[in-house]
């Protein structure tokens, strides 16, 4: 029997949610602090010797467009900014049996760069030693990414383009972004803020195997938002009614509809919180 139902199953709470905080800040870009954090605190809290740098990362790109590959362990950032310019920065370091180990392998950690391209390539570690290479990047506000990483979270805040984002073990974070979006995470959560009244562009299509969805709405925003879990709750502070019997999908035509925004997962919580 048809009926129609507000959503407050087991499943899906219509209640305020607080919003988590995606947005890149001052602190995160901050070189010098997080060089005191890394040589004070680093990756972990033995005794190992520890080394830590920030390279500035020389480009010059052939079009509007950049591919970055993180290697096997290392976190992207990217931040639109004014202007056509494009700046990298990369921050190094690495762990091993003392500092001056630690130091002779960021000398053997190198950044590689062509007209599109930039990836990165290090010594290879033994037993209780490792090294990673993460980047912050400031691009023009309308410009196209395809990124990677392995070991290491993506993040991409007010840029809107062809954007393409892998990564395995990291969390995915898009902040008033727009275009043609496809990312992906295996191990990680999904987090997503939207901002003004609508989508500019094709739309989104975003999804983690094992790990959360959190997408930040505007009250006035249109558009389709689509969304999924397999094994999780669904929670919204956006009354919704549905036709028929509850699932784990939803597809909501949010103040009249528009651009189709989906953001699923398969072992994990979905939130959508109205801002």
């Amino acid at each position: 029997m048809r009926r129609s139902l507000i959503l407050t199953a087991l499943f899906l709470a219509a209640v305020p949610l607080t919003a988590q905080r995606t947005r890149v800040t001052a602190a995160d870009i901050d070189n010098g602090r997080w060089l005191d954090d890394c040589r004070n605190n680093g990756w972990d809290r033995n005794d190992r010797g520890r080394a830590c740098e920030v390279r500035a990362v020389p480009v010059k790109l052939s079009g509007k467009s950049i591919d970055i590959d993180a290697s096997d362990n290392g976190s992207i950032r990217v931040l639109g900014w004014a202007g056509d310019s494009v700046k990298v920065e990369a921050r190094l370091q690495a762990s091993a049996r003392s500092d001056e180990d630690a130091r002779a392998m960021l000398k053997d950690i190198q950044i590689k760069t062509d007209g599109r391209r930039i990836t990165s390539d290090g010594p290879r570690t033994y037993r209780n030693e490792g090294w990673s290479v993460g980047f912050i990047v400031y691009v023009p506000r309308r410009f196209d990414l395809n990124l990677e990483a392995h070991n290491g979270g993506l993040s991409v805040d007010g840029v809107a383009g062809k954007m393409d984002l892998r990564t395995v073990n990291g969390s995915l974070n898009l902040v008033e972004v727009g275009g043609d979006v496809r990312a992906e995470t295996q191990n990680g959560s999904l987090n997503v803020e939207l901002v003004g009244a609508k989508w500019e562009g094709q739309g989104l299509d975003a999804r983690t195997q094992n790990g959360s969805v959190r997408m930040g709405i505007p009250s006035n925003y249109a558009a389709q938002i689509e969304t999924e879990t397999v094994n999780g709750r669904m929670n919204t502070d956006f009354p919704i009614t549905v036709q028929g019997r509850i699932g784990r999908h939803l597809s909501v035509p949010l103040n009249g509809g528009g651009v189709t925004l989906r953001a699923t997962t398969t072992n994990g919580s979905v939130t959508l919180t109205r801002r």
